[in-house]
């Protein structure tokens, strides 16, 4: 029998704070964690990180010379994976590796430096080795000094749930005994902004809630990003620090229909999430952590989706993006999280603008989606260590 692969920590940055406590306590409110800022000359909301997340970012570029030109995406992964560390105190003689992803990378500095390239026609010493999506996991591996393999990737929004089975990929095969993996993301740019109103998908919501993530009787589109990283620590068998067990993995891609969006039922989805259920009863799924962005057709596609899959015994469903936002590459690790606290204190944490049909008495198995541009969905079953 294969022995299951747990996982023993998980640490992240948001707007939510830096420690599960802070996470827990904000997930308890009814309200988002958004504002207004400027971008482009109009105001947008947004998820910032959190007045005191933000000063330990700047602490940590202050902290050593070579930080001081990395991007925040970098800064956000080394500071979650130190946490991350943190608890489960892994030496130096513990070989593990590192896969942290993200979607859009050193957002950031690409603009600042194509601007300046721009205008100066000619670009900076640092310009490329700053940008290199590789950065990420590098400058984390070279903060921890580990020894194992590095690995950074970008399959757009379910970047850092194809970490996770990545980093399960390379213990199962015995090339590794323990993996950090992840996703980080630091999108509150104007370029980036100006993408997403370009698709026309974000929130243009005046009160009330701005991101109405779930909301299937929503008439316009409401997504609004967000900014942060999340990583979890993984390691073979069951231990005391044991969070939750990985009991099943599912992964799919769809045909294009276009480059934005996937089916009308979400095929992709509705193939990871049997993949991931394998031979377990659908009724067995307590809750799932949906991925829905906030914008009508995707949010609708993956509730047909899960329609489909669990029908008339559907869990009940809810997702964080209505309160932190979407944060691309690292949204799906921020949704384990979210899992793994609902499991640990056996709450279930629904949105307060809908309606549901059932709360769970207890949590013992949740069921996390994430899905990007080009319908390449990933959906993992995590369960309660027995």
């Amino acid at each position: 029998m294969t022995k299951p692969i747990s996982i023993t920590a998980i640490a992240s940055i948001s707007p939510l704070g830096t420690t599960l406590d802070e996470a827990w306590s904000g997930y308890q409110t009814p309200e988002p964690f958004f504002g207004q800022k400027i971008f482009n000359g109009r105001l947008e909301w947004v998820a910032p990180l959190s007045k005191n997340t933000r000063e330990a970012v700047i602490k940590l570029r202050k902290s050593d010379t070579r930080y001081k030109n990395l991007d925040d995406s970098v800064l956000f992964a080394v500071l979650a994976s130190r946490n991350a560390l943190d608890m489960v105190e892994w030496g130096g003689s513990d070989y593990f590796g590192i896969n942290i992803g993200s979607s859009r990378g050193a957002t950031s500095l690409f603009e600042k430096y194509h601007e300046e390239f721009i205008q100066k026609k000619k670009s900076s010493t640092l310009s490329s080795p700053t940008t290199t999506l590789g950065n990420i996991s590098s400058w984390v591996a070279h903060d921890l000094r580990s020894k194992g393999p590095e690995i950074s990737h970008s399959i757009t929004c379910s970047t850092s749930l194809h970490s996770l089975l990545n980093g399960v990929a390379w213990i199962r095969s015995g090339m590794a005994d323990k993996f950090i993996v992840g996703g980080s993301e630091a999108p509150l740019t104007p370029f980036t902004i100006a993408q997403m109103k370009a698709l026309k998908i974000y929130s243009h919501e005046n009160h009330g809630f701005p991101c109405k993530s779930l909301d299937l009787e929503k008439k316009r589109n409401s997504m609004v990003l967000g900014e942060g990283a999340s990583v979890a620590c993984l390691e073979m068998g069951v231990s005391d620090n044991t969070l939750a067990i990985i009991e099943g993995m599912g992964y799919a891609t769809e045909v294009l229909h276009n480059n934005t969006s996937i089916s009308t039922e979400a095929d992709c989805f509705q193939q990871s999430m049997k993949m991931a259920l394998g031979k377990i009863k659908p009724e067995k799924v307590d809750v799932i952590v949906t991925h829905t962005p906030g914008t009508v057709n995707g949010d609708m596609a993956e509730f047909r989706a899960i329609d489909k899959v669990f029908g008339k015994k559907m869990p009940a469903l809810t997702t964080n993006k209505w309160k932190i936002g979407h944060t691309f590459g690292a949204s799906g690790m921020l949704s384990v999280e979210f899992a793994i606290l609902m499991m640990k204190f056996q709450k279930f944490i629904g949105i307060p603008f809908l309606k549901y049909g059932r709360h769970p008495d207890e949590i013992k198995k949740v069921m996390v989606n994430a899905v990007g541009f080009g319908g390449n969905a990933v959906s993992v079953l995590l369960k309660v260590p027995s």
